[in-house]
């Protein structure tokens, strides 16, 4: 099989290497070469010479490890989109799902609806009301990930630093999304196709006294900090068979409510009374040997190598199910009262990602 491992050119290959990002690439490489794949690496720049390269090359599948352009989060959903319109397999969430979980505001307003237990929050833009949701509270952007703009200044006990950080914040991003702080265990579920992996934890018995028990920026991007040691991951974590089930089981619905595929994590705090409170849902989080969701497929038997071949499955799987352009129009036809469209299932059976 023919594989593109689609990555953020800029931020890999530049002045200032990313070398984590350089890692993953080296990994997935060397799992799919193993298996005897044909592997291209193919960096995404903003002058968008990578979408002619991969629409050329006819690869049977992308590897898409491609989070941002540049270091800007927020194009993720627009590569992904490139992908689809080219009618090109590839791995983790579609442009849908990773466009609704990178604002939270809006996959919280999602969820909320659905009566899944979100912290109460809102949003704030320059000059904007500030949201009352009680305290302490956290203000993060509303669109960002990776813990970007998280510190421990982010967390407030009351009105007058709140409305500091969050002026603070607007220098920079428009959005801020203030949401009430759960004071507890941070717990993360993470999720392959439709299977939830066992429950890891957030170890903070290492914190300095005096810190927010969070996951801040510091702690996943700054090796050796006091957040960084003070935060230490745990899996499986310790918890009663009847909470981790329920936190599987709101993490799968969280999942399937922003049409999550391929694979995500959902991320959770537990408060003092026993009761998760659903925090985030992300689409493609990473997927570096060392990170969370491989850590997380170990305990459940699965290394690294069986983990990239079974997001390469899912991938394949989701192009062999979709319909022609054809199909999909014929029976939007006769859904639609016209006589005389042809039948769907007469159709030559085309499907998106054959060659």
């Amino acid at each position: 099989m023919k594989v593109a491992v689609l990555f953020d050119g800029l931020s890999a290959l530049g002045k200032t290497p990313d070398v984590l990002i350089l890692d993953t690439i080296e990994a997935v490489e060397s799992a799919l070469t193993a298996a005897g794949n044909e592997v291209v690496r193919v960096p995404v720049n903003p002058d968008g010479r990578w979408v002619e390269r991969v629409r050329r090359a006819k690869f049977d599948l992308v590897f898409n490890l491609c989070e941002s352009i540049d270091g800007v989060g927020a194009l993720e959903p627009a590569v992904i989109s490139a992908l689809e319109l080219m009618g090109v397999p590839y791995t983790g969430a579609t442009s849908y799902t990773t466009a609704v979980c990178l604002r939270k505001h809006v996959v919280n307003t999602l969820l909320a609806s659905l009566g899944l237990p979100v912290p109460k929050f809102g949003v704030v833009t320059p000059g904007g009301q500030l949201p009352a949701v009680g305290f302490p509270a956290i203000a993060k952007p509303a669109a960002e990930d990776a813990s970007i703009g998280v510190e421990q200044r982010s967390v407030v006990r009351n009105l007058r630093s709140l409305a500091d950080r969050v002026t603070a914040m607007h220098s920079r991003w428009d959005e801020v999304l203030v949401q009430r702080f759960i004071d507890g265990r941070e717990v993360n579920v993470g999720i392959l196709g439709e299977v939830a992996l066992p429950v890891a934890e957030i170890d903070f018995a290492g914190m300095p006294k005096g810190m927010w028990k969070i996951v801040s920026y510091q702690s996943k991007w700054l090796t050796g900090s006091e957040e960084d040691l003070g935060s230490v991951p745990r899996c499986p974590a310790d918890l009663s068979p009847e909470l981790t089930d329920e936190l599987k089981r709101i993490a799968l619905a969280a999942w399937r409510a922003v049409g999550g595929s391929g694979y995500g994590r959902v991320d959770f705090r537990v408060d003092s009374a026993g009761k998760p409170w659903l925090l985030e849902v992300n689409a493609n989080p990473d997927i570096a040997p060392d990170a969370g969701l491989a850590r997380m497929a170990r305990v459940a038997a699965l290394d690294y190598p069986a983990l990239v071949h079974a997001v390469c499955e899912h991938g394949l799987a989701r192009a062999r199910g979709v319909p022609s352009v054809a199909e999909r129009w014929a029976l939007a036809e006769r859904l639609s009262g016209i006589s005389g469209a042809p039948d769907p299932a007469a159709l030559d059976l085309f499907v998106v990602g054959q060659r």
